[in-house]
């Protein structure tokens, strides 16, 4: 094999190597976010009597989550209850806005 073929795999070997982490560092930047998603466009844990993901059957449900962007889970913008007091997202089901 030349030494020029030889550069050119090690360099593409490198450069998978590189993408792969890159992949994995997006990935592990994600956390699940509790009371966030709208009905239906939940990622997973919608709570007794569904499935997974797009399940979930009130806006906001508690124990609904969605993946988001690490460290912005109880910072998202979200309409006041109700009540008129504030909703925020959290890192673990939470007991409110669950289907009747």
């Amino acid at each position: 094999m030349s030494t020029t073929l030889k550069t050119l795999a090690i360099a593409s070997a490198v450069a998978t190597s590189v993408a792969g982490m890159t992949t994995t560092a997006t990935a592990a930047s994600k956390e699940k976010c509790y009371g966030v998603s709208l009905a239906g466009q939940n990622d997973c844990a919608a709570g007794p009597g569904t499935t997974c993901a797009g399940t979930s059957v009130t806006d906001y449900q508690g124990n609904a989550w969605t993946l988001v962007d690490a460290g912005t889970c109880e910072e998202i913008d979200l309409p006041e209850m109700a009540d008129g007091s504030d909703r925020s997202g959290s890192l673990e089901p939470l007991e409110r806005d669950l289907p009747a």
